[in-house]
């Protein structure tokens, strides 16, 4: 298999990569009857076992980002390859997760689950799949329940093993965590990591939460708005498990608070 360089490929020499190559996106605006530029000159890598947040201020097109990765949506300029691929739509090597968990009501869990299987496997590899992923999260006692029967955090962790089972080169969480209390939050964090550990693809994922890039993250990258740009791609080299009242940790918390201009309100 050629690559779009021109290089020879196999399956097994494959190591994931993921490129944005100039990337700027446009929207049309009715209310306006004008054009909103969402994003300006993005570019980018990432490789295989790479975490990296996306922060920044509302409006800066983090979402835009993973809805480009995704292939919702298509850029105005540039490219967006992985695997020396150009993205053009949707594939099955992609896999997105937004914040409100969108499980299908009228299924119980293990169907949710196993939903993105159906078609592919035989029903015996689905079943031992679908109960190695929910044991995994936790849920064995709640396999055979409806999404309404769950908490928000149960009903989140379906949501990330339902799109985990495809075993997507690239995880896309787009604030997944953020409707859930403090503490659930940080046990799905850990969750979240744990699933890292087993296979390192490459994650992006949008977050409000600055302590959460940190404490998840092996990349930052700090965007500005009117139109997105990436400010800084800050590398965190911290070793896991991170300790989150560090002197370290604090420190780039500092740092990517200043660069966010909310240096001066640290404490309020």
């Amino acid at each position: 298999m050629a690559g779009r360089k021109g290089e020879l490929m196999t399956e097994t020499s494959i190591k994931h990569h993921l490129e944005f190559e100039n990337i700027s996106k446009c929207f049309y605006r009715k209310d306006t009857n004008g054009i909103t530029y969402a994003l300006d000159d993005i570019n980018f890598s990432a490789e295989d076992g790479e975490f990296i947040s996306i922060v920044g201020p509302s409006g800066c097109g983090k979402s835009t980002i993973l809805r480009l990765i995704a292939g919702l949506i298509v850029p105005t300029t540039g490219s967006i390859y992985l695997d020396e691929e150009r993205i053009e739509g949707p594939g099955i090597k992609r896999g997105l997760v937004f914040q409100q968990h969108s499980l299908f009501p009228w299924l119980k869990v293990e169907d949710n689950v196993a939903f993105g299987l159906k078609g592919k496997k035989d029903k015996q590899e689905i079943q031992e799949r679908v109960e190695k992923l929910i044991k995994m999260v936790g849920l064995e006692e709640f396999h055979d329940s409806f999404p309404h029967q769950l908490s928000g955090g149960m009903a989140q962790r379906v949501a990330l093993i339902r799109t985990m089972i495809n075993n997507p080169p690239v995880f896309l969480l787009d604030e997944p965590l953020g409707a859930l209390d403090a503490f659930t939050r940080m046990n799905i964090q850990d969750e979240l990591l744990e699933m890292r550990k087993r296979n390192p693809q490459i994650m992006i994922m949008v977050t409000h939460d600055v302590d959460e890039a940190i404490y998840m993250s092996t990349r930052v990258l700090i965007m500005t708005p009117n139109p997105g740009r990436i400010k800084k791609d800050l590398k965190i080299d911290l070793p896991y498990p991170r300790n989150r009242v560090s002197d370290e940790f604090m420190e780039y918390r500092k740092e990517i608070m200043k660069e966010l201009d909310f240096d001066t309100n640290e404490n309020k």
